[in-house]
């Protein structure tokens, strides 16, 4: 890997930052203070962060109030090596989460993710839905590297592990209020009831309203980009003897929404714009002349398209597109004594969603999409934890989980027959089953070195069934073991050496994109990651300071990739197809550091090198018949920045009757492709995301004001080459800034 120069000074700036933190005058010991103990669940039991040897950054729930997070974007900096992006092309929030280069972002629901999003310990069957408003948090863990052990499949990338507070058991609460540009509005509330000596409740409610969008329509003059969202939640906590908790969960949650907005970026070499006229005007300005303009239009084309249709009542709107999702969740955790612990989780998701997308971004119909569907998940998992405080501990458990898919795809195709629009219907049902049985276990040799052995092994069972202009109906099945090994040597009682070595398995499947007959029905197999890492994690100076540092090595095997490959079948000639198409090796470095630096400063900082390569990445992208060898091996993985770089202050101080408080934070993602090909009008250039925040606490009452963003940085979230064809994008959200004011009691 090479490192510019001013990567270079970019490294020595934070160091520098960091140097200068330290040079602090050091506290008298009446003023002694110590770093709060972090404590995560990364390994399905509660534990200090700096014990495990493991990769892992956490924040808990005072620091997630403090940087008003709205949602999971705002809380990347926590970690170094993770790009996390909403795609905008779906309701409800489409994530793209990559840690260390991994990580998928698509918003079909047929492909599984390769970063797990772990909400109260339920994953995330798809990623849809999985950028969370960041209400009633009470910890956020980031996994860094395959965790297929103790989560199992589909975490090849690594893990967000999203917890909410439980049910307190006292009367209490907190509402806030807030508003924002963009004609911002919101209210949250946390209320706790005590029903009893074994009965607790809480129940949460949330409104956001944005009233306008941040991307101007040229055609029609509005933003574009209205939300408004509203969740009611009920969870009850009985305790109906000593070491014995039942909690029932159940959350409902509703999006009404403009259609997220994509920009059209078409080049001179693509159809659309040879053909057609549509073109950037200077190869990386989308058409409509900036990237929060819009030229996107429906209206008397989707009239037009259906009017004829007499049976057609069609919730057809780009300004009414809806997202709904319903968590049912139950977990029994109980004592056996003092050695055991059994735990049962059941979850239930379901969503369902309509959204008419313009993915050409022009005024005329050249592919529209209507794409109402429903998914639903259920998993069951039970586990038995024990640990006698003595030389040895482990937690072994078995998981099942099912999960059904259906979409109803109707496409409008304008470019493909002159003067004619094209209509395409086409349904899919998906149905994916999995079961497993894991173990993992510390094994105490001495006081200084701890031996962690653990395994799982995985089924996979999965069906598809096309209806429409392509028909076919197939199933597959895949079955992996993913070990993991680990090795610890307590230096001493401040400080530890680690190694790991790790296995991920993603599980197979069958193309989400069904163009042609010959992708209906073909599945392609599971890839695997195994994992190395040397670590070091260690606290300072007297408890003020934490240093943690691994290196890691990854051999990616099978991976999965979409390829464009020449088709006698398709309208279009092409055809999308996911082939096991490439190998590579993924290495890096990472640094953590947290620092109180004097009475009411805390400083933290973290540094992400990487380095991910295709090792063997040539496929064949024409047909049988007339073969066109080509190699993709120089491409660089999607985003995967050489550099990511975070630092965050936050200082307190007496004013008045009550407190203050100022929190700034830089975040640094160095530049990267958003989309396979690394076309380079879809290329991200650096980035320095700047947020801050300012809080005043006087008795119950606590007034803030925030900004996101303040450098208004306008990268891409998300960035797709559709077949030649055209280039669209979506930009990250602009800078913004709000006012909110909570009451706790």
């Amino acid at each position: 890997m090479t490192i510019s120069t001013s990567k270079t000074s970019l490294i020595l700036s934070v160091g520098l930052v960091t140097a200068l933190a330290l040079s602090f005058p050091a506290l008298s010991s009446a003023q002694q203070a110590e770093l709060e103990e972090i404590t995560v669940t990364a390994r399905k039991r509660v534990e200090n962060l700096q014990d495990l040897a493991l990769s892992v950054s956490a924040m808990g729930a005072q620091e997630i109030q403090n940087n008003f997070a709205t949602d999971l974007r705002d809380l990347i900096y926590i970690s170094p090596n993770l790009v996390l992006d909403d795609t905008s092309q779906g309701p409800g929030g489409v994530a793209a989460a990559y840690i260390r280069g991994i990580g998928v972002s698509e918003v079909e629901k047929n492909f599984d993710p390769a970063v797990g999003v772990v909400v109260d310990g339920i994953f995330r069957g798809t990623m849809t839905g999985s950028i969370d408003r960041a209400i009633d948090i009470a910890r956020v863990e980031i996994l860094r590297g395959p965790q297929g052990t103790l989560f199992g499949r589909n975490t090849i990338g690594g893990v967000v592990n999203m917890e909410r507070t439980k049910p307190s058991g006292e009367n209490g609460g907190k509402v806030r209020a807030g508003f924002g540009d963009y004609e911002t509005t919101t209210l949250d509330g946390v209320f706790n009831l005590a029903l009893g000596d074994t009965t607790a409740l809480k129940l949460t409610a949330s409104y956001r309203d944005q009233g306008e969008g941040y991307v101007t329509n040229n055609v029609t003059g509005r933003k574009d980009g209205q939300v408004e969202y509203t969740a009611f939640g009920v969870n009850p906590l009985f305790t109906p003897k000593e070491g014995l908790e039942i909690e029932f969960t159940y959350l409902q949650e509703r999006t009404d929404q403009d259609t997220p907005t994509l920009l059209n970026i078409a080049q001179p070499g693509q159809v659309f714009c040879a053909g057609f006229g549509v073109c950037s005007p200077d190869g990386t300005t989308p058409i409509s002349g900036g990237r929060y303009r819009s030229d996107q239009s429906y209206g008397d084309d989707v009239s037009w398209i259906l009017g004829e249709d007499p049976n057609f009542d069609p919730p057809l709107s780009p300004y009414d597109t809806t997202y709904d999702a319903d968590t049912i969740q139950l977990e029994v955790r109980w004592d056996l004594n003092d050695e055991y612990r059994f735990d049962y989780i059941y979850g239930n998701w379901e969503t369902e969603e309509t959204v008419m997308t313009d993915w050409d971004g022009v005024q005329e119909v050249m592919f529209h999409t209507d794409r109402p569907a429903e998914y639903e998940q259920d998993s069951h998992e039970l586990r038995l934890t024990y640990d006698a405080g003595e030389n040895l501990s482990y937690t072994v458990g078995t998981y099942f989980w099912d999960s059904e898919y259906e979409i109803r795809l109707l496409s409008w195709i304008g470019f493909a027959v002159p003067n004619f629009i094209v209509e395409l219907p086409q349904t899919t049902f998906q149905t994916s089953e999995s079961w497993a049985v894991f173990f993992e276990g510390d094994y105490a040799i001495n006081d200084r070195w701890t031996l962690t052995l653990g395994g799982r092994h995985t089924q996979d069972d999965k069906t598809t069934d096309q209806r429409g202009v392509n028909v076919g109906a197939a199933s597959a099945d895949w079955n992996e073991f993913t070990p993991k090994v680990a090795l610890k040597y307590q230096i001493d009682d401040d400080s530890m050496l680690y190694g790991l070595y790790s296995a991920g398995y993603r599980a197979g499947g069958f193309n989400g994109r069904v163009d042609s007959p010959e992708t209906t029905t073909t599945p392609y197999d599971p890839e695997t990651v195994d994992n190395f890492e040397l670590g070091y994690k260690s606290e300072k100076l007297d408890g003020r300071m934490t240093f943690n540092v691994v290196a890691f090595y990854m051999d990616y095997t099978d991976k999965q990739e979409e390829i464009q490959q020449a088709s006698a079948t398709s309208g279009t000639g092409q055809v999308t197809r996911v082939v096991n198409a490439s190998d590579a090796t993924i290495s890096g470095v990472e640094v953590d550091v947290m620092y109180l630096a004097k009475s009411g400063i805390t400083l933290r900082a973290n540094l992400g090198l990487l380095d991910a390569e295709y090792d063997d990445f040539t496929i064949n992208t024409g047909t049988v018949d007339t073969p066109v060898i080509t190699d993709f091996s120089h491409l660089d993985f999607r985003r995967a920045p050489e550099i990511t770089a975070s630092l965050s202050a936050m200082y307190d101080w007496s004013m008045g009757p009550g407190t203050a408080a100022i929190q700034a934070g830089w975040h640094y993602i160095d530049d990267h492709a958003v989309d396979f090909l690394n076309k380079p009008e879809l290329n991200n250039d650096a980035q320095n995301m700047v947020n801050a925040t300012f809080n005043y606490t006087v008795d119950n009452w606590q007034f803030s004001a925030f900004g996101h963003n303040l450098l208004d940085e306008d990268g891409y979230g998300i960035g797709f080459d559709v077949a030649n064809l055209w280039s669209y994008a979506a930009a990250r959200p602009p800078r913004t800034f709000g006012f909110e004011a909570s009451y706790t009691w």
